[in-house]
Order: C-alpha cells, then sequence, then structure tokens
C-alpha cells in the first residue's frame, strides 16, 4: 500500500469513524434521523434511526481535520467525508429496501459503497489508478469490522460490527 493510498484509508476509517464517537461522546443528544423517521409506502423505514444528523456533522468535522493532519487541504477532507457519508446512506437505503433492519449488518453492503463513492469522486484529482482504488476499498472492508470489534470491546461501540 503506497503512502497516498494509507492517507485515504485513514480518511475513510475518520469519516466511519465519526458518527459512532460522537454518538459515545454526545450519548442520545441530537440524534434527528436523517429521514425525519418517515417510511415508505410498505412502512419500512426510508434509512432508519441509525443514519443521523450528528453523525454527519461529526463527519464532516473530524474528516477535514485528519485531512489537514495528514497533509491535504481540509477541504478534500470535507469531501471524502461527505462522499463517504453519501455511500452509507446509500447502503442503508439499499439495505432497508431488502429488508434488513437499521444497524443491521451486511457484509460488502456495509464498507464498498462507503469506500468507493468517495474514491471514484477524487481519482482524477489524486490519479488514481484503479488498483489504487480496488486496494484501498479491500483494505476498508477489512480495517473496519475490525476497528469495530475493538471499540466494541472497548465499550464505544454498542455491536461489534
Amino acid at each position: 500500500m503506497t503512502g497516498i493510498e494509507l492517507k485515504l484509508l485513514i480518511l475513510l476509517v475518520a469519516a466511519n469513524g465519526a458518527p459512532i464517537l460522537a454518538r459515545h461522546l454526545l450519548g442520545e443528544c441530537c440524534t434527528w434521523p436523517l429521514d425525519g423517521g418517515r417510511k415508505t409506502s410498505s412502512g419500512q423505514p426510508i434509512l432508519g434511526s441509525s443514519k443521523t444528523w450528528r453523525g454527519i456533522v461529526a463527519a464532516l468535522l473530524l474528516t477535514p481535520a485528519v485531512a489537514y493532519l495528514l497533509g491535504f487541504e481540509w477541504h478534500w477532507g470535507m469531501i471524502i467525508g461527505g462522499l463517504a457519508m453519501l455511500g452509507d446512506i446509500i447502503a442503508s437505503f439499499v439495505k432497508r429496501r431488502l429488508g434488513y433492519p437499521p444497524s443491521s449488518q451486511a457484509i460488502g453492503l456495509d464498507q464498498i459503497p462507503e469506500s468507493l463513492v468517495p474514491l471514484l469522486a477524487i481519482a482524477p484529482f489524486y490519479p488514481l489508478k484503479w488498483w489504487s482504488v480496488l486496494i484501498v476499498v479491500i483494505a476498508f472492508a477489512v480495517v473496519v469490522p475490525l476497528l469495530s470489534r475493538l471499540f466494541f470491546l472497548m465499550g464505544i461501540r454498542r455491536r461489534p460490527y
């Protein structure tokens, strides 16, 4: 893994972990669901209660700070954090349509959109080759479940996934 690939992985992990850290630090404060609690005509949540404005704001604050510390301009962190959250929202929307309950695990679907969407968006600006994108997506899919388990053991996460 090259330096740029590792830095991008760190940014993606920061975006992914920011909502979890915000929930750990703030408890139930500011837990406004992105979908406003609305449901589809079939009664399913659009996204579910675990996708909150607090999580989006946390990712948009933490990821630019981490980007700056890694030597990127802060706005790249904002872009990566925002697009990672968009990928996460897309995954949640698909999971709800497939009948998965909020906060349930869907290996691959939980990691691929969240890492692939921002990487594809920034690839033209950081001449990332397709194999670099693939390496970071695979690394993200491996690292995030391991970190989730660690955060669970530390009492930061409610579930080990």
